[in-house]
């Protein structure tokens, strides 16, 4: 998200000392950013009326501001307007996965000196549990909201990341949901409700989904996120690239989209009027603000240099449908922009008044923070028990089980009473929390969790994961072979896998794989490898080891991280966790640039499709894997095997077309009824555990359409012995609809292919009376 601008931080800090009057506390209290009662001379102004319509206040306040004033507050460093009672305020804070403080709008500082730090959101995803991401996007808010009547915090989160992981190189991926644009969409919907809460048009906090569009690619072989020219098909975009930003906007009602770095097909995303103005409010309907990604404005005319001077920057920008600027340059060059007559003082207003929307429905201009609806959070809302318990919780359930040999797992504190814990990450601490955290409430290191169950012994076999020489593997294998079971942590941190750090190869680093290897080969007792990483890694060694007893993957598990590893080696946990993304073997991404975002196959240029809705060849582990210490078996119960479509009373029957007679969507009557999925599953296991039902599609046509695509979900706990029915509703439109060439959605008529899980098929047919058709 930042950019290293030299330019950028000089200008903005001089902005900063020049124009702001921002305000940060460290007292449990914080004065009223407007509207103050005890100021008589602006607590009787329309805008503070809380009793009239937001639109009206807003307008009222636009029209007593003149243009100098107007374009200070275009910029995330907003300047105050002391004449009328108005704090500075800064709308740059983060929370991807936790009060961060990567933004200049939240200090971590005297009654707070830190926030619950859960796992990064590629772990959380793992869980496939939509109640426990909202649960997570309400504890996030709580603390924020407590750290905002404390003076020590913003309103305004420039979270989630709901990009899709398509190349497992990204080193962001490691913040997004993993691959698939239904988990993705899901995932986005429910931690933007549970951060903003469901208030009807008033925000608990301020999200926003970022980076739109076609953004995954930010330092690779000499192409960076600046210059990069993004070229995608209308089908893509509509089918994978921009599904987690429409969920967003129409079912999280998120209060705002970051546009990004990018030109997608020769545009900066902050540029272009289609994806901006038409598409996330036009179609969308966004309710809120669009922002830019931090200098993008000026990245787009000073590193793309896509206009002329920097005034049409300015005007393009705005016009596009772009409302604030992480950034100087707006209010640097459009004064300039109106007097050249590119741009209208109306259209600064219209861009206004989306931001101060926003802030109004966040009760900024209500007056006393602590008379408001969350005026009762403060320090003993931060770092309690219960949202540390839900840290720890999130980092359980996300753990993935990738391979257990029988009896491995899990660990017997009566045979295995000394545990040999070796690697680079064996003490991890802020590495768990991955990037864009915060300052953790403290931490548990998977040594410390593992030495609650067992006497420890502790070599880290490399320097950091680097693993640049073998020097200290003797010490490793000398504890490997005293102790009665041997767990590796090993993996990734943020030297490998960062924004603006792509990799160039997915095997571990350095000696990593020959630190593993002569471990095991010595060790006395079972070995255990633990991966702490964001993206994948081929360890197609360690899975066809019989040496390696067991792997699992903690992604970066957060401040609970050491407490919920040892918990699942122990078996206090019964591992659920899933993939939220493919683990390839390193020769897919030596036959692929990050720089195609193709994701459909190409058999005549021998490009291999990406993730594993287009990708048929070989994987080290599949997209949804994942093992329990259980049982689990899933039967379908009841389900229809036909289902008509409903016509609406536009449809043309000359839109047939030849996608294997798929009917648009949009002549479709999409308000019916979902179809339902009646599923049991039984826990045959002798303990107990949760388990995901995941049911994909594979619709009928050509190789435009995925292989299978996942169209729903659900988490169930189970007890030992017990059985559930899990129902399922699959809409219609969305879930069995594809997208054509001309990124139109259709829904293919004939022979659907439902799959639950791997083990069970079940035939769909759908179909339309085409004697009902109105022309």
């Amino acid at each position: 998200m930042m950019t290293t601008s030299t330019n950028y931080f000089t200008i903005i800090a001089l902005i900063f000392i020049l124009t702001s009057n921002t305000i940060i506390i460290s007292s449990e209290g914080r004065p009223p950013f407007a509207c103050d009662p005890r100021n008589g001379l602006t607590r009787s102004l329309y805008f503070c009326r809380v009793n009239l319509p937001i639109h009206v206040r807003v307008q009222d306040l636009i029209g007593r501001l003149n243009l100098q004033e107007k374009v200070r507050l275009l910029v995330n460093n907003a300047a105050g307007v002391p004449r009328l009672g108005i704090q500075g305020y800064e709308w740059w804070s983060e929370a991807l996965h936790g009060v961060s403080n990567v933004g200049p709008g939240t200090k971590f500082q005297g009654a707070f000196p830190a926030a619950t730090s859960f796992p990064q959101v590629i772990t959380t995803a793992a869980s496939f549990n939509s109640s426990l991401w909202q649960a997570i996007g309400q504890t996030v808010s709580d603390e924020a909201r407590a750290m905002y009547n404390g003076g020590t915090a913003g309103l305004t989160y420039w979270s989630p990341n709901v990009n899709i992981f398509r190349d497992p190189r990204w080193g962001r991926g490691q913040e997004t949901p993993g691959e698939d644009p239904t988990l993705s969409a899901k995932y986005a919907a429910s931690y933007v409700t549970g951060l903003q809460g469901n208030y009807g048009n008033s925000l608990k906090v301020a999200a926003c989904c970022k980076h739109y569009t076609a953004y995954d690619l930010d330092n690779w072989n000499g192409v960076d996120r600046f210059h990069f020219n993004a070229i995608v098909s209308k089908q893509d975009l509509e089918d994978t690239y921009n599904v987690p930003f429409k969920a967003c906007v129409v079912e999280g009602k998120v209060a705002s989209i970051m546009c990004s770095y990018n030109q997608v097909n020769g545009k900066p995303t902050c540029a272009d009027p289609d994806l901006l103005r038409n598409t996330i409010r036009g179609q969308w309907r966004l309710n809120g603000y669009i922002v830019s990604d931090c200098d993008s404005v000026g990245v787009l005319f000073d590193s793309q240099h896509y206009t002329r001077t920097p005034e049409e920057a300015a005007a393009d920008t705005i016009k596009a449908g772009l409302d604030l600027d992480c950034g100087p340059f707006l209010a640097v060059h459009t004064e300039g922009a109106i007097a050249q007559g590119l741009l209208t003082e109306g259209d600064v207003n219209q861009a206004l008044m989306n931001t101060i929307t926003v802030q109004m429905r966040l009760g900024m201009f209500d007056g006393e923070p602590s008379a408001q609806p969350f005026g009762n959070l403060g320090p003993t809302h931060v770092c309690s028990p219960a949202h540390q318990d839900l840290a720890l919780q999130a980092a359980r359930q996300g753990i993935v089980l990738l391979k257990n040999e029988v009896g491995s797992l899990p660990l017997s504190t009566a045979r295995h009473r000394t545990v040999a814990v070796i690697g680079p990450n064996a003490q991890a601490t802020t590495t768990m929390i991955g990037n864009y955290a915060g300052v953790a409430c403290g931490y548990t290191s998977p040594v410390q969790g593992i030495s609650r169950y067992a006497r420890t012994i502790l070599q880290t076999g490399c320097v950091g994961v680097a693993c640049n020489n073998n020097q200290q593997f003797g010490a490793a294998i000398a504890a490997a072979s005293q102790a009665d079971a041997t767990v590796l942590v090993m993996g990734l941190d943020q030297s490998i896998e960062a924004e603006g750090r792509d990799r160039t190869s997915i095997l571990l680093p350095g000696h990593q794989q020959e630190l593993i290897s002569r471990v095991a080969m010595f060790s006395r007792g079972p070995t255990i490898l633990v991966l702490m990483c964001g993206g994948p890694v081929d360890v197609t060694f360690a899975k066809d080891d019989p040496k390696i007893s067991a792997i699992l993957w903690v992604g970066y598990p957060g401040q609970a991280g050491g407490t919920a590893i040892a918990d699942v080696l122990f078996g206090t946990t019964n591992p659920g966790g899933k993939l939220p993304m493919t683990w390839y073997p390193q020769e897919y991404v030596s036959k692929i640039a990050m720089t195609n975002l193709d994701m459909r196959a190409n058999p005549r240029t021998g490009y291999p499709g990406r993730t594993y809705r287009f990708y048929k060849g070989p994987v080290v582990f599949p997209f949804g894997f994942g093992l329990s210490y259980g049982r689990f078996t899933q039967t379908l119960a009841q389900a229809p095997t036909k289902v008509m479509v409903p016509l609406s009373a536009n449809y043309v029957n000359k839109n047939m077309t030849k996608l294997n007679n798929a009917v648009r969507v949009l002549h479709t009557n999409c308000d019916t009824p979902s179809i339902s999925l009646h599923i049991d599953v039984k826990n045959t296991g002798e303990l107990d555990g949760s388990h995901t039902v995941l049911v994909f599609s594979t619709p009928p046509g050509d190789t435009q359409v995925p292989e299978k695509q996942l169209i729903g979900f659900k988490k169930v706990h189970m007890l030992a012995g017990s059985q559930q029915r899990v129902r399922m509703n699959i809409h219609l439109c969305k879930h069995l609809s594809v997208a054509d060439e001309f990124g139109v959605r259709r829904i293919p008529i004939g022979e659907h292919t439902l799959h639950i899980g791997d083990e069970v098929k079940h035939q769909l047919s759908l179909q339309v009376d085409l004697s009902e058709t109105r022309v």
